[in-house]
């Protein structure tokens, strides 16, 4: 009898270390593919700022961000050659890039894909790779310099220089596993210092 009890009671702790070590692996992996989504994430930002600047021979649309110009940017968010770029909520709604679908399917959503408009190529698929590309949004927000008063323009966008919101999404090695980053960007003139 007592050579039973202690087979049992050795069962119970190999059961228990075997669980303990799945716990470990699962957590392992949770954030390596958490990292690789972070990483993708991160990329997108960088595409979007490419597309804000409008790198030469990638096909741009850099035009569309020319200094105290809020053209090809729309409530919701454009489409065409305009996608992605999105005029802010109204102050009493919830902002932008919270009711926008970032994660939706590749025809429906309202976001760029990493690389559509600046020819950037990233691998996507199973391993170490993010499950899909990522994608980004780019709000058009007034900017007001130090020392301005920054309720001057209340209302409007009506203002001679912008600063760009880009929420970016990215993807981990499972699409269920997903990074959301934001940065501002702000494009100098020609010529203009900071």
């Amino acid at each position: 009898m007592y050579v039973l009890c202690l087979l049992v009671i050795i069962l119970l702790l190999g059961v228990s270390a075997a669980q303990m070590a799945l716990q470990g692996e699962k957590a392992a992996r949770g954030e390596r593919d958490r990292q690789i989504a972070f990483q993708a994430a991160e990329e997108a930002l960088v595409d979007a700022q490419n597309d804000i600047e409008g790198l030469p021979g990638a096909p741009g649309r850099s035009s569309l961000f020319a200094p105290g110009s809020a053209a090809g940017f729309a409530d919701g968010c454009g489409e065409g050659g305009a996608l992605g770029l999105c005029l802010p909520a109204a102050p009493e709604a919830p902002a932008l890039w919270l009711s926008t679908d970032l994660d939706g399917a590749e025809g429906s959503s309202r976001a760029v894909p990493y690389g559509q408009f600046t020819g950037a190529v990233m691998q996507t698929g199973q391993g170490f790779l993010p499950s899909r590309r990522p994608r980004y949004l780019i709000e058009l927000l007034p900017f007001h310099p130090p020392g301005a008063q920054a309720a001057a323009v209340t209302g409007g966008l009506a203002t001679e220089s912008y600063v760009y919101r880009i929420t970016a999404i990215g993807f981990g090695a499972q699409e269920s596993t997903q990074v959301v980053l934001q940065s501002y960007y702000r494009k100098e003139a020609a010529g203009a210092g900071p």
